[in-house]
Formats: structure tokens, C-alpha cells, sequence
């Protein structure tokens, strides 16, 4: 058990953080409104834990204009895959 419970991930522990990284897993990239009108939630609520998951080394922006409106996109990054599929082997452990 104590094996298991080590590999749940502090940074996954959060909706929102379990969302965008779920989000994120699935499509190549996604941008800040596409995540905040998929897990309904505010612009700062959403920018705090997109913060988080960057500090974290978990996902990566790029920024970029169309028109003349910015757009930020974000994706996993190689570790955060790893991270994420650890934190979610771990939870089907847990359930089995």
C-alpha cells in the first residue's frame, strides 16, 4: 500500500490541476479559453493552477496572436506525462 500511495502526486491532488493535466493528455495542445470554459471555472482560478503546473515542470505555453488577439496555448510536457501517468496508475491501484 505504502508503495501505491507514494506514487499519487501532490500536484494532481486538485480538480482543477486533475482537469487541465487530463485536458491536456488527450489533445496535442489547448488553449486558455478552451481549458476555462472546459472546467468552468474563473480566469484567475484557472491562471493559478496553470501557474502551479508550470512551475511544476508539468506543462509548457507558447503564446502566439490571431489577429490581433493574444492566444496562449498550453501542453503537457514529456515529464508531466510521466508524473500524470504514474498519479493515475496509482489511483487504479488504489481501486483494485
Amino acid at each position: 500500500m505504502k508503495d501505491i500511495l507514494k506514487n499519487l502526486n501532490k500536484a494532481f491532488e486538485n480538480k482543477i490541476r486533475l482537469g487541465i493535466m487530463s485536458a491536456l493528455i488527450v489533445n496535442d495542445y489547448l488553449d486558455f479559453n478552451t481549458l476555462k470554459s472546459l472546467l468552468d471555472v474563473t480566469d484567475g482560478n484557472l491562471a493559478s493552477h496553470l501557474k502551479s503546473l508550470e512551475k511544476s515542470g508539468y506543462i509548457k505555453f507558447s503564446k502566439e496572436f490571431i489577429g490581433r488577439k493574444p492566444n496562449t496555448k498550453y501542453s503537457v510536457c514529456e515529464e508531466g506525462k510521466i508524473a500524470f501517468s504514474k498519479h493515475i496508475k496509482a489511483i487504479e491501484q488504489l481501486l483494485h
